[in-house]
Protein backbone atom coordinates (compact mmCIF):
# COMPACT_ATOMS: atom_id res chain seq x y z
CA UNK A 1 0.00 0.00 0.00
CA UNK A 2 1.48 3.31 -1.17
CA UNK A 3 1.22 6.10 1.49
CA UNK A 4 3.83 8.75 -0.24
CA UNK A 5 1.88 11.30 -0.11
CA UNK A 6 0.40 10.92 3.26
CA UNK A 7 1.51 13.03 6.00
CA UNK A 8 2.62 10.61 8.76
CA UNK A 9 1.35 13.00 11.40
CA UNK A 10 -2.17 13.14 8.96
CA UNK A 11 -5.76 11.65 10.14
CA UNK A 12 -5.76 10.13 6.79
CA UNK A 13 -2.86 8.13 8.02
CA UNK A 14 -3.70 6.96 10.50
CA UNK A 15 -6.80 5.74 9.19
CA UNK A 16 -5.68 3.89 6.21
CA UNK A 17 -3.24 1.78 8.77
CA UNK A 18 -6.52 1.29 11.14
CA UNK A 19 -8.48 0.13 8.32
CA UNK A 20 -5.77 -2.39 7.47
CA UNK A 21 -6.12 -4.05 10.49
CA UNK A 22 -9.30 -4.23 10.63
CA UNK A 23 -9.19 -5.31 7.66
CA UNK A 24 -7.15 -8.40 8.83
CA UNK A 25 -9.44 -8.90 12.03
CA UNK A 26 -12.55 -9.33 9.99
CA UNK A 27 -10.93 -12.03 7.99
CA UNK A 28 -9.77 -14.01 11.39
CA UNK A 29 -6.70 -12.19 12.90
CA UNK A 30 -6.59 -11.47 16.54
CA UNK A 31 -6.20 -7.53 16.77
CA UNK A 32 -2.84 -7.65 18.36
CA UNK A 33 -1.11 -9.86 15.49
CA UNK A 34 -2.74 -8.18 13.18
CA UNK A 35 -1.37 -4.35 14.94
CA UNK A 36 2.17 -5.86 15.00
CA UNK A 37 2.07 -6.70 11.06
CA UNK A 38 0.98 -3.37 10.27
CA UNK A 39 2.71 -0.70 13.04
CA UNK A 40 6.21 -1.91 12.16
CA UNK A 41 9.87 -0.18 13.30
CA UNK A 42 9.49 1.86 10.06
CA UNK A 43 5.84 3.35 11.12
CA UNK A 44 6.28 7.21 12.35
CA UNK A 45 6.36 7.19 15.99
CA UNK A 46 3.49 9.69 15.42
CA UNK A 47 1.11 7.28 13.87
CA UNK A 48 1.55 4.58 16.06
CA UNK A 49 -0.99 5.72 18.47
CA UNK A 50 -3.61 7.37 16.33
CA UNK A 51 -3.66 3.98 13.99
CA UNK A 52 -4.25 1.38 17.43
CA UNK A 53 -6.64 3.97 18.77
CA UNK A 54 -8.98 4.03 15.76
CA UNK A 55 -8.49 0.51 15.14
CA UNK A 56 -9.44 -0.29 18.98
CA UNK A 57 -12.32 2.34 18.72
CA UNK A 58 -13.68 0.41 15.31
CA UNK A 59 -13.56 -3.03 17.17
CA UNK A 60 -16.03 -1.79 19.49
CA UNK A 61 -18.27 -0.32 17.47
CA UNK A 62 -17.84 -2.15 13.90
CA UNK A 63 -21.62 -4.12 14.31
CA UNK A 64 -23.38 -0.59 14.25
CA UNK A 65 -20.67 0.43 11.51
CA UNK A 66 -21.67 -2.71 9.23
CA UNK A 67 -25.42 -2.73 9.51
CA UNK A 68 -25.53 1.50 8.60
CA UNK A 69 -22.96 0.16 5.73
CA UNK A 70 -25.83 -2.04 4.62
CA UNK A 71 -28.39 1.06 4.82
CA UNK A 72 -25.62 3.30 3.21
CA UNK A 73 -24.23 1.81 0.16
CA UNK A 74 -26.25 0.20 -2.80
CA UNK A 75 -24.06 -2.83 -2.67
CA UNK A 76 -21.37 -4.31 -0.43
CA UNK A 77 -18.07 -2.29 -0.41
CA UNK A 78 -15.69 -3.97 -2.32
CA UNK A 79 -12.36 -4.63 -1.93
CA UNK A 80 -12.69 -5.87 1.64
CA UNK A 81 -9.82 -3.03 2.52
CA UNK A 82 -12.91 -0.27 1.27
CA UNK A 83 -15.32 -1.93 3.73
CA UNK A 84 -12.68 -1.58 6.77
CA UNK A 85 -11.86 1.95 5.58
CA UNK A 86 -15.62 3.12 5.53
CA UNK A 87 -15.93 0.85 9.29
CA UNK A 88 -13.38 2.66 10.24
CA UNK A 89 -14.57 6.25 9.48
CA UNK A 90 -18.39 5.55 10.13
CA UNK A 91 -16.78 4.24 13.94
CA UNK A 92 -15.44 7.68 14.36
CA UNK A 93 -18.55 10.00 13.82
CA UNK A 94 -21.52 7.47 14.37
CA UNK A 95 -21.03 6.55 18.02
CA UNK A 96 -24.78 8.62 20.17
CA UNK A 97 -22.81 7.92 23.22
CA UNK A 98 -21.00 10.67 24.45
CA UNK A 99 -20.65 9.56 27.87
CA UNK A 100 -16.74 8.88 27.81
CA UNK A 101 -16.34 12.58 26.38
CA UNK A 102 -16.46 13.86 23.38
CA UNK A 103 -15.45 12.57 19.80
CA UNK A 104 -11.82 12.27 19.14
CA UNK A 105 -12.54 14.05 16.12
CA UNK A 106 -14.00 16.25 13.95
CA UNK A 107 -16.96 14.88 11.94
CA UNK A 108 -15.74 16.74 8.66
CA UNK A 109 -12.50 16.40 9.17
CA UNK A 110 -13.12 12.30 9.56
CA UNK A 111 -14.57 12.69 6.25
CA UNK A 112 -12.21 14.22 4.09
CA UNK A 113 -9.58 12.42 5.77
CA UNK A 114 -10.96 8.88 4.92
CA UNK A 115 -11.66 10.29 1.33
CA UNK A 116 -8.01 11.59 1.17
CA UNK A 117 -6.76 8.60 2.45
CA UNK A 118 -8.93 6.24 -0.58
CA UNK A 119 -7.50 9.02 -3.03
CA UNK A 120 -3.91 7.41 -2.06
CA UNK A 121 -4.36 3.70 -1.86
CA UNK A 122 -4.12 2.13 -5.12
CA UNK A 123 -6.17 -0.66 -3.84
CA UNK A 124 -9.25 1.65 -3.51
CA UNK A 125 -8.14 4.96 -5.07
CA UNK A 126 -11.54 4.25 -7.61
CA UNK A 127 -14.15 4.42 -5.22
CA UNK A 128 -12.94 7.85 -2.95
CA UNK A 129 -16.52 9.09 -4.45
CA UNK A 130 -18.34 5.80 -2.88
CA UNK A 131 -16.43 6.79 0.13
CA UNK A 132 -17.41 11.13 0.41
CA UNK A 133 -20.96 9.89 -0.54
CA UNK A 134 -21.83 7.54 1.82
CA UNK A 135 -20.21 9.16 4.78
CA UNK A 136 -21.58 12.95 3.72
CA UNK A 137 -25.05 10.72 3.71
CA UNK A 138 -24.44 9.71 6.82
CA UNK A 139 -24.32 13.17 8.12
CA UNK A 140 -27.01 14.48 6.35
CA UNK A 141 -29.38 11.52 7.41
CA UNK A 142 -27.73 10.68 10.99
CA UNK A 143 -30.72 10.29 13.26
CA UNK A 144 -32.84 8.90 10.82
CA UNK A 145 -30.45 6.12 10.24
CA UNK A 146 -29.02 5.80 13.63
CA UNK A 147 -32.69 5.12 14.93
CA UNK A 148 -33.76 2.69 12.02
CA UNK A 149 -30.17 0.64 13.05
CA UNK A 150 -30.33 0.84 16.59
CA UNK A 151 -33.31 -1.04 16.42
CA UNK A 152 -30.96 -4.34 15.60
CA UNK A 153 -29.36 -5.56 18.98
CA UNK A 154 -25.81 -6.50 17.11
CA UNK A 155 -25.71 -2.42 16.31
CA UNK A 156 -27.30 -1.31 19.60
CA UNK A 157 -24.72 -3.54 21.56
CA UNK A 158 -22.04 -3.93 19.23
CA UNK A 159 -21.93 -7.85 19.92
CA UNK A 160 -22.94 -10.56 17.50
CA UNK A 161 -26.03 -12.08 18.02
CA UNK A 162 -25.54 -15.28 19.55
CA UNK A 163 -22.94 -13.93 22.05
CA UNK A 164 -25.89 -11.31 22.90
CA UNK A 165 -28.59 -14.16 23.18
CA UNK A 166 -25.93 -16.12 25.49
CA UNK A 167 -25.22 -13.47 28.06
CA UNK A 168 -29.38 -12.78 28.41
CA UNK A 169 -29.49 -17.12 29.01
CA UNK A 170 -26.92 -16.77 31.65
CA UNK A 171 -27.40 -13.45 33.46
CA UNK A 172 -30.80 -12.62 32.64
CA UNK A 173 -31.15 -9.70 35.39
CA UNK A 174 -27.78 -8.38 34.70
CA UNK A 175 -27.27 -8.75 30.76
CA UNK A 176 -27.71 -5.39 29.75
CA UNK A 177 -24.92 -4.01 32.44
CA UNK A 178 -22.51 -7.10 31.64
CA UNK A 179 -22.17 -5.79 27.89
CA UNK A 180 -22.07 -2.25 28.14
CA UNK A 181 -19.20 -2.85 30.59
CA UNK A 182 -17.31 -4.26 27.66
CA UNK A 183 -17.83 -1.73 25.25
CA UNK A 184 -16.32 0.94 28.11
CA UNK A 185 -12.81 1.81 27.32
CA UNK A 186 -10.58 -0.22 29.85
CA UNK A 187 -8.40 1.59 32.87
CA UNK A 188 -4.65 1.85 33.05
CA UNK A 189 -4.42 -0.31 36.26
CA UNK A 190 -1.62 -0.87 38.62
CA UNK A 191 -0.27 -3.36 40.65
CA UNK A 192 1.90 -2.15 43.35
CA UNK A 193 5.34 -4.23 43.81
CA UNK A 194 4.75 -4.90 47.80
CA UNK A 195 8.04 -5.62 47.89
CA UNK A 196 9.82 -2.40 46.97
CA UNK A 197 7.21 0.06 48.27
CA UNK A 198 3.18 0.90 49.24
CA UNK A 199 0.35 2.09 47.77
CA UNK A 200 0.77 5.63 49.98
CA UNK A 201 3.92 6.29 49.02
CA UNK A 202 3.83 5.00 45.31
CA UNK A 203 -0.02 7.78 45.09
CA UNK A 204 2.51 10.35 46.53
CA UNK A 205 4.71 9.31 43.65
CA UNK A 206 2.34 9.48 41.38
CA UNK A 207 0.77 12.95 42.62
CA UNK A 208 4.64 14.42 42.53
CA UNK A 209 4.46 13.83 38.71
CA UNK A 210 0.99 15.06 38.25
CA UNK A 211 -0.70 12.17 37.61
CA UNK A 212 -3.96 11.95 39.65
CA UNK A 213 -4.62 7.91 40.39
CA UNK A 214 -7.29 6.04 42.66
CA UNK A 215 -6.23 3.33 44.92
CA UNK A 216 -9.18 0.06 43.60
CA UNK A 217 -7.65 -2.99 45.31
CA UNK A 218 -5.38 -3.78 47.63
CA UNK A 219 -2.65 -3.17 45.91
CA UNK A 220 -4.57 -1.86 42.81
CA UNK A 221 -4.10 1.80 41.57
CA UNK A 222 -6.16 2.91 38.51
CA UNK A 223 -4.33 5.73 36.99
CA UNK A 224 -7.15 8.76 36.06
CA UNK A 225 -5.61 9.07 32.74
CA UNK A 226 -3.56 5.94 30.75
CA UNK A 227 -0.10 6.72 29.68
CA UNK A 228 2.27 4.32 27.51
CA UNK A 229 4.06 2.06 29.78
CA UNK A 230 7.35 3.62 29.78
CA UNK A 231 5.95 6.86 31.19
CA UNK A 232 4.58 5.09 34.62
CA UNK A 233 6.87 6.35 37.21
CA UNK A 234 8.58 4.05 38.76
CA UNK A 235 8.07 0.92 36.24
CA UNK A 236 11.42 0.32 34.94
CA UNK A 237 12.42 0.39 38.35
CA UNK A 238 10.11 -2.23 39.04
CA UNK A 239 8.10 -0.35 41.22
CA UNK A 240 4.36 -1.21 39.28
CA UNK A 241 3.05 -3.45 36.80
CA UNK A 242 0.34 -3.33 34.62
CA UNK A 243 -2.46 -5.94 35.74
CA UNK A 244 -6.11 -5.44 36.24
CA UNK A 245 -7.84 -5.20 39.60
CA UNK A 246 -9.70 -8.50 39.30
CA UNK A 247 -6.54 -10.50 38.27
CA UNK A 248 -5.03 -9.14 41.20
CA UNK A 249 -7.11 -11.41 44.04
CA UNK A 250 -5.26 -14.64 42.92
CA UNK A 251 -1.88 -13.80 44.64
CA UNK A 252 -4.51 -13.89 48.23
CA UNK A 253 -6.36 -16.63 47.54
CA UNK A 254 -3.75 -18.93 47.15
CA UNK A 255 -2.94 -18.52 51.01
CA UNK A 256 1.11 -18.11 50.25
CA UNK A 257 3.82 -18.21 53.02
CA UNK A 258 7.30 -18.46 52.74
CA UNK A 259 9.22 -22.15 51.59
CA UNK A 260 6.21 -23.41 49.77
CA UNK A 261 6.09 -25.25 46.31
CA UNK A 262 4.01 -23.59 44.22
CA UNK A 263 3.24 -23.61 40.57
CA UNK A 264 1.98 -21.51 38.01
CA UNK A 265 0.38 -23.35 35.31
CA UNK A 266 -0.24 -21.29 31.95
CA UNK A 267 1.63 -18.37 32.83
CA UNK A 268 2.39 -16.26 29.95
CA UNK A 269 2.85 -13.16 30.26
CA UNK A 270 3.58 -13.33 33.91
CA UNK A 271 1.71 -11.27 35.79
CA UNK A 272 0.11 -13.22 38.01
CA UNK A 273 3.89 -15.22 38.53
CA UNK A 274 5.38 -12.27 39.92
CA UNK A 275 2.47 -11.04 42.11
CA UNK A 276 2.52 -14.55 43.97
CA UNK A 277 6.61 -14.14 43.87
CA UNK A 278 6.19 -10.28 45.47
CA UNK A 279 3.88 -11.63 47.90
CA UNK A 280 6.12 -14.74 49.40
CA UNK A 281 9.38 -15.97 48.90
CA UNK A 282 8.11 -19.43 47.71
CA UNK A 283 10.24 -22.08 45.47
CA UNK A 284 7.95 -21.09 41.93
CA UNK A 285 7.52 -22.97 39.31
CA UNK A 286 5.93 -21.71 35.81
CA UNK A 287 5.38 -23.12 32.79
CA UNK A 288 3.85 -22.01 29.23
CA UNK A 289 3.02 -24.42 26.49
CA UNK A 290 4.25 -21.83 23.97
CA UNK A 291 8.39 -21.42 24.00
CA UNK A 292 7.83 -18.04 22.84
CA UNK A 293 5.64 -16.79 25.49
CA UNK A 294 8.57 -17.60 27.84
CA UNK A 295 10.68 -14.96 26.97
CA UNK A 296 8.28 -12.50 28.26
CA UNK A 297 7.66 -13.86 31.57
CA UNK A 298 11.66 -13.57 31.88
CA UNK A 299 11.66 -10.33 31.32
CA UNK A 300 8.74 -9.38 33.73
CA UNK A 301 10.92 -11.50 36.54
CA UNK A 302 13.92 -9.30 35.84
CA UNK A 303 12.46 -6.32 35.70
CA UNK A 304 10.87 -6.87 39.61
CA UNK A 305 14.14 -8.48 40.32
CA UNK A 306 12.70 -11.67 40.73
CA UNK A 307 13.19 -15.30 40.33
CA UNK A 308 11.41 -18.78 38.68
CA UNK A 309 12.04 -21.56 36.90
CA UNK A 310 10.22 -21.14 33.81
CA UNK A 311 9.89 -24.05 31.69
CA UNK A 312 7.80 -24.79 28.58
CA UNK A 313 5.42 -27.97 29.10
CA UNK A 314 1.82 -28.78 28.61
CA UNK A 315 -0.58 -28.81 31.06
CA UNK A 316 -2.56 -31.68 30.25
CA UNK A 317 0.82 -33.43 29.81
CA UNK A 318 3.98 -34.61 32.38
CA UNK A 319 6.92 -34.66 31.06
CA UNK A 320 7.93 -31.51 32.22
CA UNK A 321 7.48 -32.47 36.30
CA UNK A 322 9.84 -33.92 38.37
CA UNK A 323 7.44 -35.89 40.57
CA UNK A 324 8.03 -33.51 43.53
CA UNK A 325 4.66 -32.51 44.63
CA UNK A 326 3.07 -29.05 44.96
CA UNK A 327 1.13 -26.85 47.95
CA UNK A 328 -0.25 -24.54 46.17
CA UNK A 329 -1.40 -24.39 41.89
CA UNK A 330 -2.43 -21.52 39.95
CA UNK A 331 -4.13 -22.84 36.94
CA UNK A 332 -5.22 -19.74 34.85
CA UNK A 333 -6.42 -21.90 32.50
CA UNK A 334 -7.39 -21.45 28.32
CA UNK A 335 -10.48 -19.92 28.00
CA UNK A 336 -12.77 -17.69 25.61
CA UNK A 337 -11.43 -14.89 27.30
CA UNK A 338 -14.96 -13.37 27.08
CA UNK A 339 -14.90 -11.67 30.31
CA UNK A 340 -11.80 -9.07 29.17
CA UNK A 341 -13.39 -7.90 25.63
CA UNK A 342 -13.23 -4.49 26.51
CA UNK A 343 -9.41 -5.23 26.31
CA UNK A 344 -9.84 -7.15 23.69
CA UNK A 345 -12.69 -6.22 21.61
CA UNK A 346 -11.61 -8.57 18.36
CA UNK A 347 -12.43 -11.20 20.57
CA UNK A 348 -16.58 -11.26 20.25
CA UNK A 349 -16.34 -10.90 16.55
CA UNK A 350 -13.54 -14.06 15.97
CA UNK A 351 -14.75 -16.48 18.61
CA UNK A 352 -18.09 -18.97 17.29
CA UNK A 353 -20.97 -20.54 19.26
CA UNK A 354 -18.82 -24.06 19.95
CA UNK A 355 -15.65 -22.36 21.28
CA UNK A 356 -16.53 -22.34 25.07
CA UNK A 357 -17.64 -26.31 24.61
CA UNK A 358 -14.20 -27.13 23.26
CA UNK A 359 -12.02 -25.56 25.60
CA UNK A 360 -14.10 -26.62 28.57
CA UNK A 361 -12.77 -29.80 27.66
CA UNK A 362 -9.32 -29.04 27.48
CA UNK A 363 -9.79 -26.63 30.76
CA UNK A 364 -10.82 -30.17 32.40
CA UNK A 365 -8.37 -31.98 31.18
CA UNK A 366 -5.46 -29.54 32.79
CA UNK A 367 -7.44 -29.19 36.03
CA UNK A 368 -7.57 -33.42 36.02
CA UNK A 369 -3.47 -33.33 35.81
CA UNK A 370 -2.55 -30.71 37.61
CA UNK A 371 -4.52 -32.13 40.58
CA UNK A 372 -2.37 -34.99 40.61
CA UNK A 373 0.19 -32.68 41.53
CA UNK A 374 -1.18 -31.19 43.99
CA UNK A 375 0.18 -32.43 47.70
CA UNK A 376 -2.52 -34.23 50.26
CA UNK A 377 -3.68 -30.73 51.98
CA UNK A 378 -3.07 -28.24 49.03
CA UNK A 379 -4.74 -26.09 47.55
CA UNK A 380 -5.71 -24.99 43.74
CA UNK A 381 -6.55 -22.21 42.31
CA UNK A 382 -8.80 -22.40 39.11
CA UNK A 383 -8.69 -18.59 37.07
CA UNK A 384 -10.68 -18.22 34.18
CA UNK A 385 -10.98 -15.06 32.41
CA UNK A 386 -14.82 -16.14 31.15
CA UNK A 387 -18.51 -14.85 31.61
CA UNK A 388 -19.89 -18.32 30.14
CA UNK A 389 -20.97 -21.16 32.65
CA UNK A 390 -19.60 -23.65 31.40
CA UNK A 391 -16.33 -22.26 31.02
CA UNK A 392 -16.19 -21.20 34.93
CA UNK A 393 -19.52 -22.18 36.74
CA UNK A 394 -20.29 -25.25 35.24
CA UNK A 395 -16.62 -26.19 35.02
CA UNK A 396 -15.92 -25.73 38.72
CA UNK A 397 -19.18 -28.10 40.11
CA UNK A 398 -17.74 -30.86 37.90
CA UNK A 399 -14.54 -30.70 38.77
CA UNK A 400 -15.39 -30.46 42.74
CA UNK A 401 -17.33 -33.80 41.88
CA UNK A 402 -15.13 -35.85 40.12
CA UNK A 403 -12.51 -35.19 42.32
CA UNK A 404 -14.20 -34.96 45.88
CA UNK A 405 -12.23 -31.87 46.60
CA UNK A 406 -13.28 -29.52 49.41
CA UNK A 407 -14.35 -26.17 47.93
CA UNK A 408 -13.03 -23.27 50.13
CA UNK A 409 -14.22 -19.42 50.23
CA UNK A 410 -13.26 -17.59 46.60
CA UNK A 411 -15.06 -14.52 44.82
CA UNK A 412 -16.60 -17.05 42.15
CA UNK A 413 -17.26 -15.24 38.95
CA UNK A 414 -16.62 -11.46 38.87
CA UNK A 415 -18.74 -9.82 36.31
CA UNK A 416 -17.12 -7.41 34.10
CA UNK A 417 -17.37 -3.48 36.23
CA UNK A 418 -16.56 0.15 35.06
CA UNK A 419 -17.93 2.53 37.53
CA UNK A 420 -16.55 4.94 40.02
CA UNK A 421 -16.00 2.37 42.81
CA UNK A 422 -14.86 -0.76 40.99
CA UNK A 423 -13.53 -1.11 37.56
CA UNK A 424 -12.49 -4.90 36.57
CA UNK A 425 -12.45 -7.07 34.26
CA UNK A 426 -14.74 -10.57 34.51
CA UNK A 427 -12.90 -12.91 36.03
CA UNK A 428 -14.28 -16.89 37.84
CA UNK A 429 -11.91 -17.63 40.69
CA UNK A 430 -12.27 -21.35 42.62
CA UNK A 431 -9.89 -22.48 45.30
CA UNK A 432 -9.72 -25.66 46.51
CA UNK A 433 -8.03 -28.15 48.86
CA UNK A 434 -7.47 -31.61 48.77
CA UNK A 435 -8.24 -34.17 50.92
CA UNK A 436 -5.42 -34.93 53.54
CA UNK A 437 -4.17 -37.87 53.26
Amino acid sequence: MSTSNLKPDSLAYSLLGAAQTVNQVLAGSALPQALARIITPATPTQARGAIQDIAYRTMRRVGRAEKLLHELASKPPDPALLHALLCCALSLISDPDTSQGPAPYNEFTVVDQAVTAATNCPEIAHAKGMVNAVLRRFLRERDALLAKVLQDPVAAWNYPGWWIDAVRTAYPADWSSILQAGNTQPPLTLRVNRSQTDVASYLQLLAGAGMPATQIGPWAVRLAQPIQVHLIPGFEEGLVSVQDAAAQQAATLLDLHDGQRVLDACAAPGGKTCHILETAAVDLTAIDSDMQRIPRIRENLERLHLKAQLKTGNAMRDGWWNGQPFDRILADVPCTASGIVRRHPDIRWLRRTGDASQLATVSAQILDNLWRMLRPDGKLLFVTCSVWPQESTDQAAAFEARHGAIRLPAPGQLMPTANGTDDHDGLFYALFQKPAA
